[in-house]
């Protein structure tokens, strides 16, 4: 029997409600606690008090009233962080500056209260009974300094379940690594999904077989390739997290099941919306993840545009909880290759390219040349894999779109440990890139 979400009974407590959860009382908390951060917003940050003029927080009585509020956006951020502050910088413990891949001008700044981080050490602690018990020892492969960053909150979070934190940092040198986690016998890795991949493909990743018996992946999106390469090489459970500095760090996780993510319903209200309308989405149809924050006192956000493609899964969980379950996310908007009628994405490649013996990473760009477009993929393998550029394009001609478009639209040109992909590029998440640096639109 597959164990109940550690989630649900912790939402209960949060919001106060006796055993069992319902829908019903978890709903009528979030409409609550949204009016109450719009009153909050509308009276201390000055970017929703412009935004939200004429909205009467106790008019929303109901989840359609919420959808009509105005989203925000990264452009917003981008504009000016502070005026989303709603607390004295005094109250600040925490500012995270985010620069994204391709993008120029004003970074996002997220700032956290220390009641905000508390509330990411408290959903680490549950969200990681998933995975693991106070027996384990859980090696750290995230940013593990300074005092804020993910890294230190989760070994916060798992002290608090007593299991030991074994925090390393993301992975620069793979072997190293994997003796770290022999030498300090970690039973549970939670890291970047190309950083672990590498400790189980290299030399040496072997001696974690029978050691490590859970792994959680986090910070980009986690082929199911890669998952099940660990699970063959380690013969371990792979779990996916979902979240994002804006989110708090801390969004959802898979329970036992293994399926969609569960998500800390008692801190976000999350919405599904069309990408082009804007209009609310129901269960089962895919769309952009939205979401508002419901407890956050130093930067609350409302209606916050993702970016993520994602979707409410309308079957029950095995595990039993009333909480909704998310779509693992695959794609983001945007970040699609669209040639002719024919749409690929990088979610096609990795499922294809990290599913052949050996590879380790690798680099895709779009290129525009006087001859049409052409598709390069730099591939980082072991040394002494037998994998050929024949071999990476077959597989390449196995995702739809490619083999339609191939070789009349685009050409595709592969090299095999020809460009220098670092094993860490920290945790910036991996895109299609057109010529230039910019991501594929």
């Amino acid at each position: 029997m597959i164990p109940k979400t550690p989630l649900e009974d912790w939402i209960a407590a949060k919001i106060s409600v006796p055993a069992p959860l319902t829908r019903e009382l978890l709903q009528e908390y979030q409409l609550k606690k949204i009016r109450q951060t719009l009153a909050l917003v509308k009276s201390k940050s000055a970017f929703y008090r412009r935004q939200l003029r004429g909205i009467d927080p106790e008019r929303i009585t109901d989840f359609e009233s919420f959808a009509k509020l105005p989203f925000t956006t990264h452009l917003d951020l981008r504009h000016n962080s502070r005026l989303f502050v709603c607390s004295g910088l005094a109250e600040i413990e925490r500012i995270v500056t985010l620069q994204s891949s391709g993008t120029t001008g004003r970074p996002k700044r997220i700032y956290f209260t220390r009641v905000d981080q508390e509330l990411t050490i408290d959903f680490f602690d549950y969200g990681m009974r998933s995975l693991v018990t106070a027996a384990d020892r859980v090696m750290i492969l995230l940013p593990c300094r300074p005092q804020g960053s993910v890294g230190d909150l989760l070994q916060k979070g798992l002290r608090r379940l007593q299991a030991v934190p074994l925090p390393y940092g993301p992975v620069f040198d793979v072997q190293d690594a994997i003796a770290f986690a022999v030498r300090n016998g970690a039973t549970a890795l939670v890291g970047i999904p190309t950083h672990v991949l590498a400790m189980a493909r290299r030399p040496g990743g072997e001696a974690l077989r029978g050691q490590i018996k859970n792994v959680l992946l986090s910070t980009d999106q986690v082929p199911q390739a890669i998952c099940r390469v660990l699970e063959e090489k380690w013969d371990c459970r792979v779990f996916n997290h979902y979240g994002m500095t804006e989110m708090g760090l801390g969004g959802g996780v898979q329970c036992a099941a293994l399926r969609g993510y569960h998500l800390r319903e008692a801190d976000l209200y999350v919405e599904i919306i069309d990408p082009e309308t804007g209009e609310p989405l129901p269960d089962g149809q895919s769309g952009e993840i939205v979401f508002t924050t419901l407890t956050r006192t130093g930067m609350p956000l409302i209606r916050y545009r993702t970016g993520d493609l994602s979707r409410f899964l309308t079957d029950k969980c095995p595990c039993g909880t009333v909480l909704r379950s998310l779509e693992l996310v695959k794609n983001r908007i945007g970040e699609a290759v669209r040639i002719e009628n024919e749409t690929f994405s990088l979610a096609d490649l990795d499922e294809k390219l990290f599913a052949l013996e050996g590879v380790l990473d690798f680099l895709a760009e779009i290129r525009e040349t006087k001859t049409g477009k052409e598709l390069h993929i730099g591939i980082k393998s072991l040394e002494t894999s037998c994998l050929s550029t024949n071999s990476v394009l077959e597989a390449l001609l196995a995702v739809p779109a490619l083999k339609k478009i191939y070789p009349e639209k685009i050409k595709i040109l592969v090299s095999i440990n020809e460009q220098e992909i670092t094993t860490s590029r920290g945790t910036a998440k991996r895109i299609i890139v057109r010529q230039g640096g910019q991501p594929s639109a």
